[in-house]
């Protein structure tokens, strides 16, 4: 039996269709944060994150053997780092402040710093060995080592 001039038609709007779906549309979302092995490329994750949204991403201080919790924010296609939050002084944590900066003792003993307002132009995380790394957007918390594996460098981007 010959197809007819509708079922060629029909077919050929599937086919529109389709191909509409599989590469329009994923370019036409939002971006969000996005999580990629420096070295290969390869997405571990896009998550939603919206502009003006923070994430933070906690671990402890190889050096200090302290937990340090680093807070940034999406502006735009840009990701910014506005806070850090640490317990203890020593080599990689803050020890002279900004004077933009502000510091506050937190109920636990924590230092907060604020107003830090920088732009990170390449920001990555080599995930541990030892201990962790925790990604928190909102609610949600993403433990790295179980996204990635261990001894992986992970981009973090706009996209």
């Amino acid at each position: 039996m010959k197809p007819t001039r509708k079922t060629m038609l029909a077919a050929a709007a599937i086919l529109v269709i389709a191909a509409v779906a599989l590469f329009v549309l994923p370019r036409l979302r939002t971006p969000g944060l996005l999580l990629t092995d420096e070295r290969t490329g390869r997405v571990y994750a896009r998550l939603p994150l919206e502009d003006g949204e923070s994430f933070s991403v906690t671990f402890r201080h190889s050096v200090n053997k302290s937990d340090v919790t680093e807070i940034y924010e999406r502006r735009g296609n840009e990701i910014w780092l506005t806070g850090c939050v640490y317990y203890g002084f020593g080599a990689g944590v803050a020890e002279e402040l900004d004077p933009s900066w502000t510091l506050e003792t937190g109920a636990n003993g924590e230092m907060i710093l604020g107003n830090i307002e920088q732009r990170m132009d390449g920001l990555s995380y080599i995930v541990g060995t030892v201990y962790d790394h925790i990604l928190r957007i909102g609610d949600r918390s993403i433990v790295l080592n179980e996204l990635c594996g261990k001894n992986c460098k992970v981009r973090f981007s706009i996209g």
